[in-house]
């Protein structure tokens, strides 16, 4: 028999691939779910027994939680990316981690064929099909859902004609939890006006008041919350997360341009993403020279946008990447902030590596880098091209 791995989470969609591609084109599957930090243990196992139940052939969970971290979350941080200046990419560049481990695993089975339940609607198609067919680029790809334009009611009729019970009822708001974050989609998403009700959100309100948190970087990099440390940061921000979370924080609606050229909005809770985004970008202001700002600015929101639209495996990207971790040489230091219900204030910073220090003048005030005759010669010497060409037009 021909083998496929399919991409497996659990839902309908691939519940039917499960069915269709072992009765109707006679594969052997082999199913491989990808947790980026999303799935809880008990839900894993849970996964693990409905895909053996359903009739695959072997089942794998592969844990890419920190890989994620480490290929993409972390120079998302070094780079400050929120996309549309809102967004920082929770979903989008999570399926990247989980389309790279997939097609790991095809080599690793040895696969002739690779699966995943993909709808013919968003931007999650292009970005499987573009990693397999660069990492994989002999495998087939099948795509039943997408190339059957299956409909839901449909998929359940099928299960059911396989004596599959079938307990998928639609909910009201579709979830997608990550480390970095997590996508809610529901009515009021689907027009240009509306804001997700209270109730849609998967973290309540349950803090009130005011709360400190003091952030630790280490070269870019969050390793601690207040007096505690962590192996990786991975478990700081899940931990930065259990703090911020219950505040509901990092709420809002991104609307941006699809891969497929068309307009979406969608809801997202990111309460630690946000704040060691805004965290570190607040620490770097005060440890990185100017133009290095500037030309961090650019190339982020270049890679933030590249990354969006599934081209990870461009090798512009690993340039990009080596500039962003070169960058943080010196954002080491502790930040200050300040967590109060649906907002948060970044207070201060702290580092060695300030170029705010009092040693050089204090702003607005006095400075003992140079005198007032060097500024008067530098503003001259600075300004001068700018005098010759108002200059040369007003003899013309």
């Amino acid at each position: 028999m021909k083998k496929v791995v399919l991409g497996f989470s659990g839902g309908l969609d691939t519940s039917y691939c499960v069915k269709y591609l072992t009765n109707e084109k006679g594969y052997e599957v082999h199913s491989v779910i990808v947790n980026t930090g999303g799935f809880s243990d008990e839900e894993l196992q849970e996964i693990e027994k409905r895909a053996y139940n359903l009739g695959v052939k072997s089942h794998k969970t592969v844990n890419a939680v920190r890989s994620y971290y480490d290929g993409v979350i972390k120079y998302l941080i070094f780079g400050n990316v929120l996309k549309n200046n809102t967004y920082p990419l929770s979903v989008s560049a999570e399926r990247m981690s989980q389309a790279l481990a997939i097609a790991e695993y095809v080599k690793e089975v040895g696969a002739d064929a690779v699966a995943h339940g993909s709808t013919g609607a968003g931007n999650d198609q292009v970005r499987f099909d573009m990693v397999f067919h660069i990492m994989i680029p002999n495998v087939e790809i099948i795509t039943p859902i997408r190339d059957m334009k299956l409909s839901r009611e449909e998929e359940i009729a099928y299960l059911r004609s396989k004596g599959v019970e079938v307990n998928f009822e639609k909910a009201m708001y579709s979830i997608n939890k990550g480390l970095w974050g997590t996508s809610v989609g529901g009515k009021e998403t689907l027009t240009s006006n509306g804001m997700l009700p209270e109730e849609a959100w998967p973290t309540q309100l349950t803090k009130q008041g005011e709360e400190q948190v003091k952030l630790t970087f280490e070269k870019g990099e969050l390793i601690g919350i207040n007096d505690q440390k962590f192996a990786h940061p991975t478990e700081a921000i899940q931990y930065l997360q259990t703090i911020a979370g219950p505040f509901a924080i990092g709420r809002d609606i991104h609307v941006g341009d699809t891969i497929i050229g068309i307009k979406g909005r969608v809801g997202f809770e990111a309460a630690a993403p946000m704040v060691i985004i805004k965290a570190h970008h607040a620490l770097e202001k005060h440890v990185l020279t100017k133009w290095q700002l500037t030309w961090k600015d650019q190339l982020a929101q270049f890679y933030g946008n590249w990354m969006h639209e599934g081209q990870i495996m461009d090798p512009v990207m690993r340039d990009i990447e080596a500039f962003l971790q070169h960058t943080q040489e010196n954002v080491s230091g502790e930040v200050f902030v300040t967590l109060m219900p649906y907002r948060f204030q970044v207070t201060g910073i702290q580092s060695p590596y300030d170029l705010m220090s009092s040693k050089f003048g204090k702003y607005g005030e006095m400075n003992s880098g140079w005198s007032g005759d060097d500024v008067r010669g530098f503003s001259k010497i600075f300004g001068n091209q700018t005098m010759i060409w108002h200059q040369v037009k007003q003899s013309i």
